[in-house]
């Protein structure tokens, strides 16, 4: 039979421990958190631990043999002298492991406990409050909820020694640490059928797990539930400002913070240190008898995250609003500026300082730059020295919402105080870098990283040499991420393809040597793809076809896209579009029509949707077999589609009139009517609200100009010109007088200006600088396009669908 135990009342376990023989020679504890300094080892001036009793048995000396082996991690002694303990002569007590649990609970050893434990089974020896509370801290510390599940019950159900309040505390605590909802309901239940009650380190430990739940009805409605039975101490604050910011809730961490700065200044926080230096509350925590809440708990825990977050409003009912702060101390606490120093001194500074970085860190995740200034400014108001990680998480949120500069004088300010930049806030701030493509800042950041798990602050930075032309800034990065041990993936390849995959610089053309070093290039970046198990994307494969594309490399180029074929049709047709109209482009540009039309046919064999690039391709690719009709029937098919003419069809469309055969020829077409197509695609542009380029005004003032009709060339001229500017008459109206004084004076100073123009819009630079040549040609300027002649008429004869069946 197992030996009667004690039963100790529900939370004077620590009591107990007090009184014990263990504990004579030390100075009884005031608190729960001194009491729990217990369950450390103690140690005599010699070094050696005090054992439970009878120091110098033999039993003692095991304890120390078996506790040493641990130590130096010899597990297999220490079992076997386990074994020697458990079946010695002499007989055993719980105190007799004592020594070796407490061990245990602060390595933790979860596993060597439960190997003590059955061996204190087999010689049927009954536990004791302190072996209790030693085995369920380490199996707590340790991860074994399902061990310590057992041992809750275990003892309830069969030892007749009920777990204190502390004990499902601690339980409660590593469930939320592991995040585990199931052993934190059986828990619930458990103290529910024992009517253990719970007090506030039973309520930060439920706010913890709804917390890491992300159920932020949870947190309002276990905070609602805590401020019906307790005022609210600094340790319940914190921790749930740390829960609702956790759940992004940043208002009501905003709020909260405040009403914390506003308790510490105007209350005793009753924070004392221990003598290792860690913070406890000094109050004292009275728990609260069981009732039917612990039930709903389990409810609202498992509720949905849909439900509505309460308002925390109410929960500050009991603290008096004695100090007013406004962005930090305020005009009420100017008073106290004097009193600041001391206040800097105070324990509950160093909570009040791990709320804000709470507070910070969701403004980081939520993006929320201005919050964020305004903590910190107030941090600094209240003589708050903000830690490494609060300083980062500010960097962070503000680089993201104000870009690159900021970030870059942040980082110096860290320096100046002598707080050290993670590397993942280098990370941050050399996106917005890269981003902003200054590739001297971002090189220099990802020069300092020494960790890094993340490929993309090197992507980003990839994608800004592709961007700036600079494939040489490329290859440094690639070796730091080699030194980083960071293996590329699919993005970087994509990126390595554009920048690397064609060796010549754009507009020239390829030869044989720059096409067998491309293939060599394109070559080693597969090889390495294989050996990191990266497949090919669309975009990898796109970038790909368009370097081969780049060289002239068209064999290579179709066999790709027989690659491309078998790894992605029928997957995706959205996405596998794009490679073809690289292909086609690529073979419209080498002259290669029939293999166009050939890949085309194909494309439409295969199911493949043609989108309005395909079509401005084959539209293109009539210009080298010099048929109209052909470009007439593939705008039949776009609308047909769905796609609508714009800019670049109608544009190619005039391509295609003035270059599909000889230059008498194309007169011969403008004398049989053609200039009526013309002018049909200028009047459907302007119905269809899209304004011209300069290659629309170029082609139509050609077409008149090739045919005699110089008054026409320059009204058409004028009514594009503007239309370029804009569609819309008041905007028309606002131009004018904006740029009428421009155009028309006789100075030689504005062509300079209207130049300038053209670095933020070539139609505008172009629009204005028709006008000019207008007026100083002798032409009246209208700023009513509408009202012309020639606008007139094309809209009168042009201005119905069925024109299109008959024209084309």
């Amino acid at each position: 039979m197992h030996r009667p135990l004690l039963r100790a009342p529900l939370w004077s376990i620590a009591d107990t421990l007090c009184k014990s023989k263990f504990h004579q020679h030390v100075e009884g504890p005031r608190n729960v958190a001194d009491k729990l300094e217990f369950f450390r080892p103690l140690t005599t001036s010699l070094g050696h631990e005090i054992l439970g009793h009878g120091e110098g048995s033999s039993t003692n000396l095991l304890q120390t043999k078996i506790v040493d082996a641990l130590r130096l991690g010899e597990r297999s002694r220490a079992s076997h002298l386990l074994l020697n303990l458990g079946h010695g002569s002499h007989s055993l007590r719980a105190d007799d492991f004592v020594y070796i649990l407490r061990y245990c609970a602060t390595t933790p050893d979860a596993l060597f406990v439960m190997e003590t434990w059955r061996i204190m089974e087999e010689k049927e020896i009954g536990l004791n409050n302190t072996c209790y509370l030693l085995m369920m801290r380490a199996l707590c510390k340790g991860g074994h909820l399902e061990e310590a599940s057992n041992l809750i019950k275990f003892t309830g159900e069969s030892h007749g020694i009920y777990p204190s309040l502390p004990v499902y505390n601690c339980f409660l605590g590593a469930c939320a640490k592991m995040q585990s909802m199931t052993h934190a309901n059986l828990c619930l239940e458990l103290m529910e059928s024992r009517r253990v009650g719970k007090d506030e380190t039973t309520y930060i430990q439920l706010l913890k797990i709804a917390a890491w739940q992300q159920n932020l009805s949870a947190v309002h409605e276990i905070w609602k539930d805590y401020i019906k039975h307790y005022s609210p101490s600094i340790f319940p604050l914190r921790m749930f400002i740390w829960s609702v910011a956790k759940c992004r809730d940043l208002k009501s961490a905003y709020e909260t913070l405040q009403h914390m700065v506003a308790f510490s200044l105007s209350r005793k926080p009753y924070i004392t240190a221990n003598s290792k230096g860690m913070l406890y509350s000094s109050k004292l925590d009275i728990p609260i008898p069981s009732n039917d809440l612990l039930s709903s708990h389990k409810l609202y825990l498992d509720e949905s995250e849909d439900a509505v977050a309460l308002r925390a409003d109410t929960c500050m009912r009991n603290i008096e609003q004695s100090v007013t702060l406004n962005m930090g101390i305020g005009e009420a606490g100017s008073s106290k500026l004097g009193m600041m120093n001391k206040f800097q001194t105070m324990p509950s500074m160093k909570i009040l300082g791990w709320a804000f970085k709470d507070v910070m860190h969701a403004c980081e995740q939520t993006q929320n730059g201005g919050l964020a200034e305004q903590l910190m400014l107030q941090m600094q108001n209240l003589g708050l020295q903000p830690s490494a990680h609060t300083y980062n998480c500010y960097v962070r949120a503000v680089v993201s919402e104000r870009g690159f500069s900021i970030g870059i004088d942040l980082l110096k300010k860290m320096q100046q105080m002598n707080l050290k930049p993670y590397d993942f806030t280098l990370a941050i701030v050399s996106i917005e870098c890269s981003k902003a493509l200054e590739l001297d800042y971002a090189e220099a950041l990802l020069d300092h990283i020494t960790k890094c798990s993340n490929t993309r602050p090197f992507n980003v930075f990839l994608a800004a040499c592709d961007t700036m032309d600079q494939p040489e800034r490329a290859i440094k990065m690639l070796d730091k991420m080699k030194q980083l041990n960071l293996k590329p993936d699919i993005r970087t390849y994509e990126l390595l393809f554009s920048l690397f995959g064609n060796v010549n610089a754009p507009y020239e053309e390829g030869n044989m040597l720059s096409q067998a070093d491309s293939a060599k290039r394109i070559n080693a970046i597969e090889r390495d793809m294989a050996k990191n198990g990266v497949q090919h994307s669309y975009k990898s494969m796109n970038y790909l076809l368009k370097s081969l594309g780049a060289e002239g490399m068209i064999r290579e180029q179709l066999q790709y896209l027989r690659m491309a074929d078998n790894q992605f049709l029928h997957k995706d047709n959205y996405c596998e579009t794009p490679i073809y109209n690289t292909v086609l482009h690529s073979l419209v540009k080498a002259g290669e029509s029939n293999t166009a039309i050939e890949i085309f046919k194909n494309m439409k064999l295969f199911g493949l949707s043609p989108n309005a690039s395909t079509y401005h391709i084959m539209i293109d690719c009539c210009v080298i077999i010099r048929c109209f009709k052909s470009a007439c029937a593939i705008v039949s098919m776009m609308v047909r589609s769905g796609f609508y003419p714009e800019t670049m069809a109608y544009t190619i469309l005039f391509k295609v009139l003035l270059e599909c055969g000889d230059f008498d020829e194309v007169l011969n077409m403008f004398d049989q009517g053609r200039i009526d197509v013309i002018e049909f695609i200028i009047e459907q542009m302007h119905q269809q609200k899209i304004q011209p380029d300069p290659s629309t005004c170029h082609y139509v003032f050609t077409g008149y100009v090739d045919r005699g009709f110089h008054s026409t060339a320059i009204e058409a001229l004028q009514v594009l010109s503007m239309r370029m500017l804009s569609e819309e008459e008041d905007t028309l109206q606002e131009k004018k007088t904006e740029f009428e004084d421009l155009i028309l004076t006789e100075d030689s100073e504005p062509e300079s200006k209207i130049l300038k123009l053209f670095k933020d819009s070539e139609n505008l630079g172009s629009a204005l600088l028709n006008l000019r040549w207008c007026a100083l040609a002798g032409y009246s300027i209208s700023w009513s396009p509408d009202q012309s002649p020639w606008a007139t008429r094309l809209s009168a004869n042009y201005n119905t669908r069925e024109r299109t069946a008959r024209l084309i």
